[in-house]
C-alpha cells in the first residue's frame, strides 16, 4: 500500500468455482460433538446431500441430535464408520477426547478437519501421518452458519492444509467447505497458527478495548444525568451501532462512513487521534506475546483443569454489576415498545 507502513501479501481466497462434489462421493461424514457449532454444520451437510453421523456421548446434545433425526454414535463408533472427521468440540476438552476416543479409530486416507486452530497450534494434538488434517473456521457466530447457508449468502472463512495424506487432501476440504456454505464470501487461506493467534487476539484485545470503552462512556454520562435507558439505548441497545459494523462488513469503514452525516463523518475522524494512544498498543502487544508465547493457553489448561473458578467470578461480577441490571430494564423497555 503506497504511502502507509503496511505491508501486503495477500492469501489465496478459494471460492465456489474451486471445489468439485465428485470429492465428496463414497465419503461419510462424521461431527464430533453436537453443541453451538457441531449442529449447524451438520445440518448444513445433511441438508447438502451428505452422508452425515453425530458422534457424541449421551447426553442433552445427543438428544438434539437425535430430535434433529441423526443417527447418533459414540465417538470411537462414529470416527470407525466415517471418512472425515469433523472435529467440533470445545478445545479446552478436545485433546482429552482426542487421546482417548478418536486416535485409536483413525484409519489410512481418513480427513480430520478442525474449526480452531487452536490444539493443532499449541500442539495438544498431533495427527498421525497417515490422515489428511484440515482447518475450516467461520468467521461468523455459530448460530449465524445456519442461518447464512439457508438464506445462501455464505460467511467468510478461514481454510487450511496442516497435514496432506492423499494428493487430493484440499479437493475434499474444498467440497465439504462447499457444502457447508463456506465458500460463497471465499475462503481465505492461512495457517493454523494464524487462524488461532487472530481469533484469540481479537476475544482478548479488541473485545476488552470496545467493552472498557462502552462502561466508561456508560459511567460518564449517567454521572452527568442523562438518564440509563437512554444512555444504553444510544450506545448499543439501539442497534446502530451493530449496523454500522454490519454494513462496514460489506462495504467497508471508509464506504460506511461516508453514508453518514457529514457532522458525524467530522466528529469522529477529528477526534480519532486521540484515542491512539501508546499505552492501548503497548497492551495489545502483550496480549499477542501471550498468545503466541502459549502462555495463554497454558493459562487456560489450568483454568478448565480447576473447573473454570476465574471465569465464575468474573462472569458473577458482571452479573452483579449496576449496569447489568439497568440493561436488563432498559431491554424490558424495549421490548414493551
Amino acid at each position: 500500500m503506497p504511502g502507509s507502513d503496511f505491508t501486503t501479501n495477500p492469501p489465496r481466497i478459494y471460492r465456489e468455482q474451486d471445489a468439485n462434489l465428485l470429492h465428496l462421493q463414497n465419503q461419510r461424514v462424521a461431527v464430533i460433538g453436537y453443541g453451538n457449532f457441531g449442529r449447524p454444520v451438520a445440518l448444513n451437510l445433511r441438508d447438502s446431500g451428505i452422508d452425515v453421523i453425530i458422534g457424541n456421548v449421551q447426553d442433552r446434545f445427543a438428544e438434539n441430535a437425535q430430535q434433529d433425526r441423526f443417527a447418533v454414535y459414540s465417538i470411537p463408533e462414529a470416527v470407525s464408520a466415517a471418512t472425515i472427521i469433523f472435529m467440533t468440540l470445545p478445545d479446552e476438552v478436545m485433546s482429552r477426547v482426542y487421546l482417548e476416543h478418536i486416535a485409536p479409530y483413525l484409519k489410512a486416507g481418513d480427513l480430520m478437519l478442525f474449526a480452531s486452530g487452536y490444539n493443532i497450534a499449541y500442539e495438544y494434538i498431533e495427527p498421525p501421518n497417515f490422515v489428511d488434517t484440515g482447518l475450516l473456521a467461520p468467521r461468523t457466530l455459530a448460530n449465524n452458519i445456519r442461518q447464512a447457508y439457508l438464506s445462501s449468502r455464505g460467511y467468510p472463512t478461514y481454510i487450511a492444509l496442516y497435514r496432506r495424506h492423499k494428493p487430493q487432501a484440499m479437493d475434499r476440504l474444498l467440497a465439504v467447505a462447499l457444502v457447508i456454505g463456506a465458500l460463497k464470501q471465499g475462503a481465505l487461506e492461512i495457517t493454523f497458527q494464524q487462524e488461532v493467534y487472530l481469533d484469540l487476539f481479537w476475544q482478548q484485545a479488541l473485545l476488552p478495548a470496545f467493552h472498557g470503552l462502552l462502561l466508561t462512556a456508560a459511567q460518564l454520562l449517567m454521572s452527568e444525568g442523562f438518564p440509563a435507558e437512554t444512555v444504553l439505548m444510544e450506545l448499543y441497545l439501539s442497534g446502530e451501532l451493530g449496523e454500522f459494523f454490519s454494513q462496514a462488513s460489506q462495504q467497508g469503514l471508509v464506504a460506511t462512513l461516508e453514508g453518514m452525516s457529514v457532522t458525524a463523518q467530522y466528529g469522529m475522524l477529528s477526534r480519532t487521534e486521540r484515542f491512539q494512544e501508546t499505552k492501548i498498543r503497548f497492551h495489545m502487544e502483550a496480549i499477542l506475546d501471550a498468545i503466541r508465547s502459549g502462555k495463554f493457553a497454558k493459562e487456560w489448561a489450568d483454568e478448565y483443569a480447576d473447573g473454570y473458578p476465574r471465569l465464575a467470578r468474573i462472569r458473577d461480577k458482571l452479573k452483579g454489576s449496576a449496569l447489568w441490571e439497568l440493561e436488563q430494564l432498559a431491554l424490558q423497555l424495549l421490548q414493551e415498545r
